[in-house]
């Protein structure tokens, strides 16, 4: 990884009003906890849905899908990447120092507010569990959503379409599609260190992992090939 391309990434990623975006979704998981708490109600009847039908299933990807797809994609739609092709830099340093920022960010914009939830429902298992599956998740997310803004030029579109229906619909109805979830990888890996009844892992956590794994491998192998592909103009040839 290269460090001085993190730096340039992160400023630009911070500095873009993209990132805006992130500030809300963790404000109303905090704001739903809060509601949970002071309700009276027992955190077992309203924790799974804030906890894992929001936090890990919706935050979650969303966060990846607006920092990954960033992280390369904005500078490609600008033609600023032609600055970073002219350097002698190895493609797959490049898409490594990207990633790793995206990953970073990600999991500081999702595991922060995650665990100061959990923390304020009395729970600090299940703040310490709800990081570490944000760390996996969001390695995993970001990986697939930079190789995504590198293979099309609707990489938003795309994955709102995989999140929705595959991620929130299709592992509702298939159980067989629940081992290729991210979603599912995250919540395993976080209910692992939690062993927390407001959170519903239904993958072994071996298999959670090596298939986290293999995400992000093929998003990063995949995502260096294709920019390997990029001519000086910041088209793919």
């Amino acid at each position: 990884m290269n460090t001085t391309v993190m730096a340039l990434t992160t400023r630009a990623l911070l500095g873009r009003r993209r990132i805006l975006l992130l500030l809300p979704m963790p404000l109303v998981l905090i704001g739903l906890t809060l509601i949970g708490v002071t309700s009276g109600s027992g955190s077992d009847g309203w924790g799974p849905l804030v906890f894992g039908g929001l936090g890990l299933a919706v935050v979650l990807p969303l966060t990846a899908l607006i920092v990954g797809s960033s992280v390369l994609g904005l500078e490609i739609d600008d033609g600023t990447i032609t600055h970073l092709l002219t350097k002698p830099l190895p493609r797959s340093e490049i898409v490594l120092s990207k990633l790793c920022v995206a990953w970073l960010v990600t999991t500081v914009a999702v595991g922060v507010p995650l665990a100061i939830s959990a923390l304020i429902a009395g729970s600090p298992a299940l703040a310490a569990g709800l990081v570490a599956g944000a760390l996996l998740g969001s390695l995993a997310y970001t990986a697939l959503f930079l190789a995504l803004s590198l293979i099309t030029k609707r990489p938003v579109a795309v994955g709102l379409v995989y999140i929705m229906l595959w991620e929130n619909l299709l592992v509702g109805f298939v159980d067989g599609a629940k081992v290729f979830s991210v979603q599912q990888h995250a919540t395993t890996f976080a209910n692992t260190i939690a062993k927390s009844p407001m959170l519903n892992d239904t993958v072994p956590v071996v298999t959670a992992m090596i298939i986290a794994a293999v995400f992000v491998a093929v998003g990063t192998v995949g995502a260096t090939l294709r920019l390997r592909s990029f001519a000086l103009t910041g088209e793919a040839t």
